[in-house]
């Protein structure tokens, strides 16, 4: 019988803190996660971000462990416990495809990023890489690097861009989650939050009733199948008709109140 009492999945962006630049994290959350640590409960971060992407902002609140990159990495207490990535060749046919397509990419790794100069650049993927900048992250890695290859993907598209066979073409190792206004992620098509959650859950004997997931958008669904319970932030009024529990917004104590209801603490 494991002496943890439950484990609870977090989202980060709308979830933990705020999806700004600012990433604002209320106290309430700060104790929230304090005390439940304190009552003997497990708590990990799982991420469509590579753990490159989970900075100090995260790191400092003290999670036990990270499922990043849509379950294609993940660490507990440090140590690197299982990683999964692309073949060179599938990472080259996908950079081509993204250009034929017209789309704007970012590739990600647990250790590095990628841009595609050959590519347009609209304003999502603009953003990402003048907030990149502004963290002193190494925004000059480029698609035509030798070392280039990736664990999953980002698109911004609009109407110039040939969605539909972009999503032919990525079938075969890549499922398209949809962020909404012109945006997508590519998760590897056998890896997904749930899946380091199912690994997760197994690593530390614990059963899937043991398991909460919190978050605020849809791509947080595959977190919620691999929960026991789960638990739609206020802020997030498209997962809110999936949650088994809705709690308070980001702003309002959201994540204080789901975890005290549960009795985290």
């Amino acid at each position: 019988m494991s002496m943890h009492k439950k484990i609870m999945f977090f989202d980060i962006d709308g979830t933990l803190m705020e999806d700004s630049s600012s990433h604002y994290v209320p106290d309430s959350t700060v104790k929230a996660l304090q005390l439940a640590h304190e009552a003997g409960n497990l708590l990990y971060v799982n991420t469509g971000r590579p753990v490159i992407n989970v900075d100090a902002d995260v790191r400092i609140l003290g999670f036990d462990g990270y499922i990043c990159g849509c379950g294609s990495y993940i660490e507990c207490n440090g140590q690197e416990l299982f990683y999964h990535t692309n073949t060179k060749e599938i990472c080259l046919d996908m950079a081509n495809l993204v250009r034929e397509c017209n789309a704007a990419p970012l590739y990600e790794r647990r250790d590095a990023f990628y841009f595609d100069p050959e590519c347009r650049e609209l304003e999502f993927i603009k953003i990402i890489r003048d907030t990149f900048q502004m963290q002193e992250k190494n925004v000059w890695r480029s698609v035509n690097d030798p070392d280039f290859s990736f664990d999953k993907f980002v698109i911004a598209y609009d109407e110039k861009t040939d969605l539909e066979r972009f999503k032919a073409g990525i079938a075969e190792h890549f499922v398209f989650i949809d962020r909404g206004y012109g945006f997508g992620e590519m998760a590897q098509k056998n890896y997904s939050k749930k899946t380091g959650m199912d690994f997760v859950l197994q690593y530390h004997a614990l059963q899937k009733s043991d398991a909460y997931a919190i978050g605020d958008s849809l791509n947080d669904l595959p977190m919620f199948e691999g929960a026991g319970t789960s638990i739609a932030m206020g802020n997030g009024e498209k997962l809110i008709p999936y949650a088994d529990y809705v709690t308070a917004d980001l702003w309002h104590d959201g994540i204080y109140q789901a975890m005290e209801h549960f009795s985290f603490f």
